[in-house]
């Protein structure tokens, strides 16, 4: 009999870390070419006019870069408590908590201020809803133990139907009483948006999302809760032993995460939709954000990478519809991104485990 097995490798070389994303991505992009191939479609022709939407025109590389916008926060939010071994799946609802926040802020207190201080508060206003709805699982999660998997992902069904409620379900301050036909949020004042670069409908959300990057990175590496943090990832015991409040680094880095992903959908009121806009922000950008930290090894710089590239795919969905032929499902680039996150998993794994395989001789009954 044969047993399969893994055992964790002694040593990593520095070109694995660099090299297992690149194959993740080449082997998604293989298993995707045989579901095109399955479905009748020309895998060469199809990536091709994928990547010439995103990345080789002024208006697919703006709106790839837009789409990135929140995906470099989620990422982010992702990245911040899953080097620790903390799993906050809930940065979708984070951000859905992040737009009601933020667009509160926006119709509230940004109507009349100037444009900086009128896109600060919705920004602010957006962390906080973030990191009170990461509050919960956070307290749970240093107190009692419990799974923040399973209470982050509970907590964004919960933000879910609570926008929805919002705009779809009742008379509520963020729905337009003019909408009569649709359902539909109020619109900020245009001094509470981001300001649009050109023609383009790339915002200066951008910038935002690079400077709160560059800050992660600094907390991670220079401050003392970084430091708290790394140990805290690498061993509870040996963190608990060196004097490290472990429940408050628990708590402060799954606040931080909720914070990051609140300013995702901040950014998208502020950028995108000017209201509270629960069909444009249904787009699954918290669960995607998972892909971005993944592949981008947690590493806040890599994140801005991989979520420009991932907002490209996701740019060509709605472009390969105009290709000859018959049309090619939108869900097409949603599936390279499923993929790549299941071989960016797999990767992760061979990268610290090899296969280790033992045939087992069975004494056979007299």
């Amino acid at each position: 009999m044969i047993r399969f097995g893994l055992e964790r490798r002694l040593e990593r070389h520095w070109w694995q870390s660099v090299l297992t994303p690149l194959l993740s991505i080449l082997a998604a992009f293989a298993a995707g070419a045989i579901f095109l191939l399955i479905k009748g479609f020309d895998p060469i022709t199809v990536y091709r006019e994928l990547f010439k939407a995103s990345f080789t025109s002024k208006f697919g590389i703006t709106d790839s870069l837009t789409i990135a916008v929140p995906l470099i926060l989620t990422g982010l939010a992702a990245a911040v408590v899953f080097r620790m071994n903390i799993f906050n799946i809930g940065a979708e609802g984070q951000l859905y908590l992040g737009a009601i926040f933020g667009s509160w802020a926006g119709l509230a207190i940004s109507d009349g201020l100037p444009t900086l201080l009128g896109v600060g508060v919705i920004l602010i206003a957006g962390a906080i809803g973030g990191a009170l709805w990461a509050a919960p699982a956070a307290i749970f999660k240093a107190y009692f133990g419990t799974s923040e998997i399973i209470t982050t992902l509970m907590l964004t069904f919960i933000a879910l139907f609570l926008m929805r409620y919002l705009i779809f379900g009742s008379n509520s301050y963020w729905r337009d009483p003019e909408s009569t036909n649709f359902p539909q949020g109020k619109k900020i004042s245009p001094e509470a948006r981001f300001e649009l670069w050109g023609d383009t409908r790339l915002h200066w959300g951008i910038v935002v999302a690079v400077a709160i990057a560059l800050v992660v990175w600094a907390m991670i590496r220079f401050t003392s809760l970084g430091y708290d943090m790394n140990v805290v990832g690498s061993s509870d015991a040996a963190a608990r032993y060196s004097g490290i409040p472990v429940r408050r680094t628990v708590i402060l880095a799954l606040l931080i995460s909720g914070a990051l992903g609140g300013l995702a959908g901040a950014t998208e009121v502020a950028g995108r939709a000017y209201a509270l806009d629960p069909n444009g922000l249904e787009l699954g950008l918290g669960f995607t954000g998972i892909v971005v930290a993944a592949l981008a090894r947690y590493n806040p710089f890599a994140i801005i990478l991989v979520a420009t590239f991932l907002g490209g795919l996701r740019n060509a969905g709605v472009a390969l519809q105009g290709l000859p032929g018959d049309r090619i499902p939108v869900e097409v680039s949603l599936m390279l991104q499923g993929a790549i996150l299941l071989f960016a998993i797999g990767g992760e794994i061979f990268s610290h485990h090899r296969l280790r395989i033992t045939r087992i001789n069975q004494a056979l009954p007299a």
